[in-house]
């Protein structure tokens, strides 16, 4: 039987680079067996496949090098249980990562096609459950550069900055409304998520009936579609009884295609 195999032998065997395993050489993880002086090749035996597997296994388990290097210097069962309760727990940890990212890619997924298969430019009259905002009063206007009031928001509850895709939203006073001020907006919000973390206390959105109108745009167009809702408020005999919530659903944050953008508006009103 073969005692002594290249570099490149041992590379194909234990599916390594032959990179990685001078690597292990030169930090003293895995020193070859034998080393010709003349020639300089590194032959390993088969006395060290066992160590080779026990580094892979717990390379791929995302233990450190330098514990590796603790624990093969030390070679203990106390030392390799407690450097495998550790490697647990940070695989438990990245786990519930993970799990909070898939939470927010399907919240993504859901917002954008409610923005693709909602009917444009057509009210409806909708119950929405609660909601927690991130909310800041900060007079705006649509000629304005929003990233400014964003960045105030971000600042006062400490967001994260890759929170934001489809979840700020702009409102425009009760008072403003009745008075047809349409692009006079009073406060910026950023809904809250379960898995969001924030540094102050949010403020609830209440569950209640709205009556929503998506269209084609971004905040900007919007005054149209408020005149639009008010009017049907009217006609039905319904009253205003809060702001305003506007929240471009697609936006160039999703795509490039000026033709795309969506923005929902949603008005809080009860039946006289």
């Amino acid at each position: 039987m073969k005692e002594l195999f290249t570099i490149g032998e041992i590379s194909k065997l234990f599916h390594m680079k032959i990179s990685t395993l001078r690597y292990y050489d030169e930090i003293g993880l895995l020193r070859p067996q034998f080393t010709d002086d003349k020639t300089h090749y590194r032959y390993y035996s088969t006395q060290q496949f066992e160590r080779l597997d026990s580094i892979k296994y717990l390379r791929a388990l995302g233990v450190p090098i330098s514990e590796l290097l603790e624990f093969f210097n030390y070679r203990d069962i106390d030392n390799l249980v407690m450097m495998l309760k550790n490697q647990q727990a940070e695989i438990a940890q990245k786990k519930m990562e993970l799990e909070t990212i898939e939470r927010k890619i399907s919240q993504r997924l859901l917002q954008i096609n409610h923005a693709i298969n909602t009917p444009l430019d057509t009210i409806a009259e909708v119950k929405l459950p609660q909601r927690h905002v991130a909310y800041l009063q900060h007079d705006y206007s649509p000629s304005e550069d929003i990233e400014f009031p964003i960045s105030e928001l971000r600042t006062n509850f400490n967001l994260k900055t890759n929170i934001f895709i489809g979840k700020i939203g702009l409102s425009i006073s009760i008072s403003d409304l009745y008075a047809g001020a349409f692009n006079k907006y009073s406060s910026v919000f950023m809904t809250v998520e379960e898995d969001d973390e924030v540094a102050s206390p949010t403020t609830i959105f209440p569950s209640r009936e709205y009556l929503q109108i998506c269209f084609k745009g971004t905040h900007i167009d919007a005054p149209p579609y408020y005149k639009k809702l008010m009017e049907y408020m009217r006609d039905h005999q319904y009253k205003l009884i809060d702001d305003s919530m506007e929240i471009t659903l697609i936006d160039y944050g999703v795509t490039n295609d000026l033709n795309k953008y969506v923005t929902e508006i949603l008005v809080p009103y009860s039946r006289l």
